[in-house]
């Protein structure tokens, strides 16, 4: 389906009904209404619904400042060295708790939770709540919405201030660190709720709202992270005891074994290449995607999404054409992103997620025919390719500089059969279903099916440049996990995900030494992926706390994360 605009429409309503406070941590909800007389119908109560999805798609959120966030990982970096307190020094591990744009993510993400706190409060409260379902639909939205947020807290500062009431006063806005399992249990219980009173998608719904699909999603996310290794405030990785975490697994399982019985969710019907098109196009699709952060760019209202812009193959812009031309025209994009180039021989060549996932090209100006020109590049110069100014729709191409239409797909249905797959080889139950699971990813692929026969042809390659020896495949669930290592690389790059797998197994900082140490970007005296030397384990699995928020926030009583 196309994307409409009316949610847009929403957002751009919501801009003046909620305002940011000066404290980091939150909002003063009462600042614009009377959160007591406001929620007094559905359509009040959704708006205030739509203001917790408005928060994400800042463009200093998930528009922008979170491409930052997961990298750099093994795939990829940013083409600049130079410190610059922002993107740059978040991916080369160089950053502190000044960074700017840490500063705006924290700000945002807390805002979000608040707003989500406020709403939940005001649904609760309305009469005849108890009986209504499309209010208890709509707590589950906002029960979702808060629940990724404090996702996010987790994995990014690990014990965080945390509370689920929402912020009336200055004072009531700071608080101590809350263990990251007390806020883990929040988040469970949230997602509970959110995918017990949410329906599941069918083909008339958005994607750009949550269903319940979303919800199982996330709760498998949450289940696997929480499984895996995080950084403590000593300094230590650690992660729960294994009967623990078979609990975890499990319940990743049942959350599978729902999407099985259901039958809705599945790969895109048009392939790999045609769904990330789709994205790029404003083509919505909820059999695949299971849930898009909306951004759409209104001129002097609202700012669009820099996803295909500074995430895609560079686009020189356009000069010399009258504004009347203009959109006939690409539109600038920055090229921010490099991607590790090693990558692009490990796929296979039937592989279609090559040539989607890595662009070896940019475009130049021909200012004298008044053309683009595609220019094929070298290794160390390929750009991030799964969101790109040539496939927006024309209409949008040159809509403006720096913002676009394009959604940000934070839950696709390949991650999910892929989640599964890792969950039931961990438990050792069907490890046959798991490498199943996987080849299902592969093969919409095109991609030759792996199993224990073919093991180690089809890693023969790879492990002569880069062996995976801080991961032991000696038996068939180790044999797996290497499997599932290069597999979540090629369908999932770039998409935010893999940074956080790579903390989870506890592997991020071997994974950038193997491959920072021997890329060929990084056989010159100016290193341009340099994350393998600035990385510190122990101290890089988490950003700094702002340093704002350690001065204004006493019950922090000074102490920043580990290192920092």
């Amino acid at each position: 389906m196309k994307k409409i605009h009316l949610l847009y429409a929403v957002f751009a309503l919501l801009a003046t009904g909620f305002s940011s406070c000066e404290d980091l941590l939150t909002e003063e909800p009462n600042s614009k209404y009377d959160r007591d007389r406001y929620f007094d119908s559905e359509d009040k109560a959704e708006m205030a619904v739509m203001g917790i999805y408005s928060s994400l798609s800042d463009f200093n959120h998930y528009g922008w400042y979170e491409m930052a966030s997961p990298a750099s990982d093994d795939t990829y970096y940013t083409a600049r060295t130079q410190s610059d307190n922002q993107v740059h020094d978040i991916a080369h591990y160089q950053l502190n708790s000044t960074n700017t744009w840490i500063e705006s993510i924290w700000k945002l993400k807390y805002e979000g939770i608040d707003r989500a706190n406020l709403t939940i409060d005001g649904i609760c409260g309305m009469i005849g709540y108890a009986e209504n379902t499309r209010l208890k639909a709509l707590e589950a939205e906002a029960r979702f919405l808060r629940a990724f947020l404090a996702f996010d807290l987790v994995r990014y500062w690990g014990d965080v201030p945390f509370k689920t009431s929402y912020s009336s006063s200055y004072e009531s806005a700071f608080g101590e660190r809350v263990d990251r399992d007390v806020i883990y249990d929040v988040i469970i219980s949230d997602l509970t709720f959110a995918k017990n009173n949410l329906d599941w998608a069918t083909a008339s719904s958005s994607p750009e709202r949550v269903t319940q699909g979303a919800a199982r999603a996330l709760l498998m996310r949450v289940y696997l992270q929480r499984a895996g290794y995080s950084l403590q405030s000593n300094g230590q990785l650690k992660r729960p005891e294994e009967s623990k975490r078979m609990e975890y697994f499990d319940a990743v399982i049942k959350e599978w074994e729902a999407f099985e019985k259901k039958g809705y969710h599945d790969f895109y019907d048009g392939g790999y290449e045609a769904l990330f098109k789709s994205y790029s196009q404003g083509v919505l699709n909820n059999k695949e995607s299971l849930w898009e952060i909306a951004f759409y760019h209104s001129q002097g209202r609202r700012n669009g999404g820099a996803w295909g812009i500074y995430n895609g193959p560079q686009v020189a812009e356009p000069t010399g054409v009258s504004a009347s031309e203009s959109n006939q025209y690409m539109g600038r994009a920055n090229g921010f992103f490099i991607v590790v180039p090693e990558w692009r021989n490990f796929f296979e060549a039937s592989d279609k997620r090559r040539d989607v996932a890595i662009c070896t090209y940019r475009y130049t100006w021909n200012g004298t025919k008044k053309e683009h020109v595609k220019e094929e590049r070298s290794a160390g110069s390929w750009y991030v390719g799964k969101w790109r100014r040539e496939w927006m729709p024309k209409e949008s191409w040159n809509k403006n500089i720096n913002y676009a239409d394009v959604n940000y797909c934070p839950l696709r249905y390949a991650d999910v059969v892929l989640m599964a797959a890792e969950a039931y080889n961990e438990t050792g139950t069907d490890r046959q279903k798991a490498w199943d699971l996987l080849n299902s990813v592969r093969t919409r692929a095109e991609a030759t099916s792996i199993t224990e026969a073919n093991y180690d042809e089809m890693m023969s390659i790879r492990k002569k440049t880069h062996n995976l020896t801080f991961i032991d495949d000696s038996t068939p669930e180790g044999k797996f996990r290497t499997a599932l290592y290069w597999e979540r690389g090629f369908e999932l790059a770039f998409e935010g995900q893999r940074k956080y797998d790579l903390i989870r197994w506890g592997v991020l900082g071997k994974a950038l030494k193997l491959f920072g140490e021997i890329s060929s970007v990084n056989q010159k005296e100016n290193k341009p992926y340099p994350a393998y030397r600035n990385f510190t384990e122990g101290k890089h699995e988490l950003f700094p706390i702002p340093l704002k928020e350690i001065q204004s926030n006493p019950k922090l009583n000074g102490m920043n994360n580990n290192g920092y």
